[in-house]
């Protein structure tokens, strides 16, 4: 993680890349709390392993903050070590309200900021507090994210498919409800090369787990996904008055599967039909 004098910007300006990726990481993992007569927090309690970064967004806030240290038993260990940073100005909270960090809960309406920002820190943000960076029980290399929130999930399907090519169906999952998206292989290593670049204001350890992934070389005989289709109209007209899936198909010289996921798309409202 890069060390960060205080920045010579407007408080939250998302055009610097450490506030947008402040900003990411607040929504995802912050908690803006109000009280009567105006009072109130923002909280962000993280293990204590990674206490370096609430340095930094203290150094970034031109407002009175403290750190705090705690240690607690929890369900997934007898001593759990974690630091808190809160915030309790009023124009600071406010300021981050109107940017989208909404008061309360917030798992589900969270979404990208509607004015100007750098996305790529902004979803840097995002990762770091909801999603993992590292190699799969396989030993393949992944970058994932799993968000209660529609909107933050498609933006980051939208956004890695400008990166890469690579398309993602965004939809919850039936266990718990929410969106898991997930890149793995070279996909994986083109984003965490995208998001983690040097000098970025980010997690070390998650920082330290994205440089790793450029290592990793596809094992000899491991096949590749075929490139992805460019659909055109007409292409959609055909699926869409084809008698089957198969009749398609075989018209398009495609297999079924991702001929099956176009047609879905088309019919429920995820890609524009024909004209």
């Amino acid at each position: 993680m890069a060390d960060c004098e205080p920045i010579a910007h407007q408080f939250m300006d998302l055009r610097v890349p450490e506030y947008a990726y402040m900003f990411g990481f607040l929504q995802a993992d912050g908690h803006l709390s109000q009280q009567s007569r105006q009072r109130g927090r923002l909280t962000v309690e993280i293990s204590a392993r990674d206490i370096g970064l609430l340095r930094e967004f203290q150094k970034l806030t031109p407002y009175n903050s403290s750190i705090t240290e705690r240690t607690q038993s929890t369900n997934f260990a007898k001593a759990h070590h974690s630091a808190t940073w809160t915030l309790c100005s009023l124009e600071a909270r406010t300021t981050l309200n109107d940017l989208g960090l909404p008061y309360g809960r917030k798992s589900t309406t969270i979404a990208p900021p509607r004015g100007e920002f750098s996305h790529r820190d902004y979803l840097r943000g995002v990762i770091d507090a909801d999603g993992s960076v590292g190699y799969t029980n396989k030993g393949f290399p992944f970058v994932s994210l799993a968000t209660a929130s529609t909107a933050i999930a498609t933006y980051l399907g939208h956004y890695a498919q400008e990166v890469t090519g690579a398309e993602r169906l965004i939809k919850r999952n039936t266990r718990d409800d929410i969106h898991n998206v997930l890149y793995t292989k070279e996909i994986a290593q083109r984003l965490a090369a995208h998001f983690y670049y040097p000098g970025c204001l980010s997690l070390e350890r998650k920082h330290n787990a994205a440089q790793s992934l450029a290592s990793w070389i596809r094992p000899a005989g491991m096949e590749r996904r075929p490139p992805r289709i460019q659909w055109t109209p007409e292409m959609d007209r055909i699926l869409l008055s084809a008698p089957t899936i198969a009749a398609a198909a075989a018209e398009l010289g495609y297999s079924n599967s991702p001929c099956q996921t176009r047609r879905w798309k088309l019919l429920h409202g995820l890609a524009p039909l024909p004209d």
